[in-house]
């Protein structure tokens, strides 16, 4: 599973799950199922309020029933994601969503480009330089998500390890757990815990100590500590080992 890391604008570095080419290859189809639905539906109900010989002789209308659906598929992307904070029905329905490089929502601008965009990652080549973009790139975009700084992102991260994986359980067999408490924590949470340390380690700067700092203290509030301890990282650590001991 491919993860993409977004530096947001306070140079905290956060790591999300990438969106698979076949998810998004999915949500789009399932938008464009949305789209023809509509357009056909549409259509229905203009020639049934009109004279039909007519229309079938204006080559005017011919070009805009043509023009229609890809006009409306691009409408269709950008207005759902103004409106859903980044996700059509499609990528609601795949659980994935439109996020800037910066680790903010997608603006006007970036949906605008996204949707214009589609002309030639899908009608141009028929979706080919979209997948191939999708599939090649690091931080998985295709060329509308280049232009927009955007990229496609899972809303629910795949916990892809357990935290025996994170240490050796086989070296805790004589451990003494130090903080009961951490049992009210479920095992998501403390793969948050190990992520914040992880990414605190790996870039150690202050945006990552200031996440640090925050965490702690709330985990003394939340477990009635009577201070603050002074190492924040090895106490981190201390709470996932004292987890794995008294849950597994």
């Amino acid at each position: 599973m491919a993860s993409i890391e977004i530096r947001t604008t306070q140079n905290v570095t956060i790591e999300y799950d990438a969106a698979t080419l076949w998810e998004r290859l999915i949500a789009s189809l399932i938008d464009g199922i949305i789209v023809l639905a509509m357009y056909l539906l549409l259509s229905l109900l203009v020639i049934s309020a009109g004279d039909s010989n007519l229309i079938e002789a204006d080559e005017g209308w011919h070009m805009f029933l043509g023009l229609m659906p890809v006009a409306g598929f691009m409408l269709y992307n950008f207005l759902s994601e103004i409106l859903n904070n980044g996700q059509t029905w499609g990528k609601k329905a795949m659980g994935v969503k439109v996020i800037r490089l910066d680790g903010k929502e997608a603006g006007l601008s970036d949906s605008l480009l996204r949707a214009v965009f589609y002309i030639v990652d899908g009608l141009l080549t028929i979706g080919i330089l979209g997948s191939i973009l999708i599939a090649s790139t690091a931080k998985k975009q295709r060329l509308g998500d280049m232009t927009a700084n955007t990229t496609v992102i899972k809303l629910k991260p795949n916990l892809r390890f357990g935290l025996e994986d994170i240490l050796r359980i086989n070296t805790l067999d004589n451990y003494e757990p130090q903080y009961p408490g951490v049992r009210q924590y479920s095992e998501q949470d403390m793969l948050f815990i190990k992520n914040v340390l992880s990414r605190y380690r790996k870039h150690p700067n202050a945006a990552h100590r200031q996440v640090i700092n925050e965490l702690v203290a709330r985990i003394q509030q939340q477990l009635a500590l009577p201070q603050i301890p002074a190492d924040k990282p090895e106490f981190l650590k201390i709470l996932i080992r004292d987890y794995i001991v008294l849950t597994r």
